[in-house]
């Protein structure tokens, strides 16, 4: 008997062999007909009182589109303030404030290196006009002289430089670029 009563109090899992015993057993014929009875009239009971709540939530749902529908509310208008909401809260994270920063002050850098770019060019075409006095650059140098000369060298390299200085460098994280180098 202390043994039987030992195998109850177990709190070890089931094994293998006591689900099959689990299984197999024949609860039923474990209960008296009073339990059985019990059981039963809790049941339909149960099972009442789901069907009544199903309906009480079907009628608020009902109310809840009737008052929405006198508001001027309408799924169009929902989807439009959750994407505002959402919109807002996306923009509130750190996440976003900080990519918007790298990004703003990359384009900063950008335009204040296209604009160098653009002084550099203006001034390399003013000094060759001023060089050639009237002819024009066709007629004053050939391409490959061109190319050659300092002048294009030196607008080359400063172009170079410029890209290289914009091309972002990966930090580990693989989340935002380096632009401290600007």
């Amino acid at each position: 008997m202390e043994a039987q009563a030992r195998g109850l109090l177990e709190t070890e899992p089931l094994q293998g062999r006591d689900e099959d015993t689990v299984a197999s057993a024949d609860f039923p014929s474990m209960l008296s007909e009073e339990e059985r009875e019990e059981l039963k009239a809790e049941l339909v009971q149960l099972e009442d009182e789901i069907t009544t709540l199903r309906q009480v939530l079907s009628a608020k749902e009902r109310h809840l589109v009737e008052i929405k529908q006198k508001l001027g509310m309408n799924l169009m208008n929902e989807l439009k303030q959750n994407f505002s909401k959402s919109w807002h809260d996306m923009q509130t994270t750190t996440a976003y404030k900080k990519t918007h920063e790298t990004l703003s002050h990359a384009g900063q850098k950008a335009t204040a290196a296209f604009s160098n770019v653009g002084t550099a060019i203006s001034k390399k075409f003013g000094d060759m006009r001023s060089h050639s006095i009237g002819y024009s650059i066709r007629h004053s140098i050939s391409m490959p002289a061109m190319r050659n000369s300092p002048t294009f060298k030196s607008f080359e390299e400063r172009v170079e430089t410029t890209v290289t200085s914009l091309k972002p460098q990966t930090k580990e994280d693989g989340f935002c670029c380096s632009l401290d180098q600007f």
